[in-house]
């Protein structure tokens, strides 16, 4: 038992770091607690099952499409909502009042689109699953923790090696001095919601795959991305994701 509930924990973890992985690059450089990213999360997974099980798509192609699709919603809220409040010189508490606002607008919709009823993406028949140190994993689970990890890596490798990754930090490290050397601090912050928003969608995806999915799904997981970021740290893209 003790060895079943250890394991999960992991499986659930590799996943919940992806959402607070995109939580706290947003959260970087914007200096707010962008709650509709849960939302992203549950469009994530219903875009596919919109592709998939409605639209007859292979998964192979519903997945990329749908990580597409909430990749732009996410970007969208960036430029049509969070933008124009900056702009404005809006305060974090307007802005994350935004954020809540968006967020219950998008649960809704997803509620009236496709019901409040659970959906799945497994087209595949439930197996017992292998057995690893007195605990069970199925196939699927592997396959989720492996591609929780490479997601991971191939985000710090972005953020920490490339000009896209060097220009965020700037904007994180401090917005004025990034904009005296001539970096968009609003074209970053855009690739910010791009990059996390997308993250949020595999995360979505990944966790459908092996559990039902419900238009509140989208919670538990901004929950668990908030405590990540608390526990790890909110300046530590790494800490946040192994606090998760």
């Amino acid at each position: 038992m003790a060895a079943q509930l250890v394991l999960n924990g992991f499986l659930a973890g590799s996943v919940y770091a992806l959402v607070a992985l995109g939580f706290g690059l947003i959260y970087r450089v914007t200096k707010f607690f962008h709650f509709a990213h849960g939302a992203v999360y549950a469009a994530g997974a219903y875009l596919a099952f919109a592709l998939a099980a409605l639209a007859g798509l292979p998964l192979p192609v519903a997945f990329p499409g749908a990580v597409a699709g909430a990749t732009l919603l996410g970007m969208g809220m960036e430029w049509a909502v969070y933008r124009p409040l900056r702009k404005r010189r809006s305060s974090s508490l307007v802005l994350l009042l935004a954020s809540l606002g968006l967020y219950t607008v998008l649960q809704n919709v997803i509620s009236l689109g496709f019901g409040d009823d659970t959906k799945t993406l497994r087209t595949w028949p439930v197996r017992e699953g292998l057995a690893i140190l007195g605990a069970r994993v199925t196939p699927i689970q592997v396959a989720i923790f492996c591609a929780s990890l490479c997601l991971f890596a191939a985000t710090w490798a972005v953020v920490s090696r490339t000009r896209v990754g060097k220009a965020l930090r700037a904007v994180a490290n401090d917005p004025e001095l990034a904009l005296v050397s001539g970096i968009d601090s609003d074209r970053v912050i855009l690739w910010a919601f791009g990059i996390g928003s997308g993250l949020a969608a595999v995360a979505g995806i990944l966790v459908s795959l092996d559990v039902d999915m419900t238009p509140t799904m989208g919670m538990n997981a901004l929950m668990m991305g908030v405590v990540a970021l608390i526990i790890g740290g909110a300046n530590s893209l790494p800490g946040a994701a192994l606090g998760a």
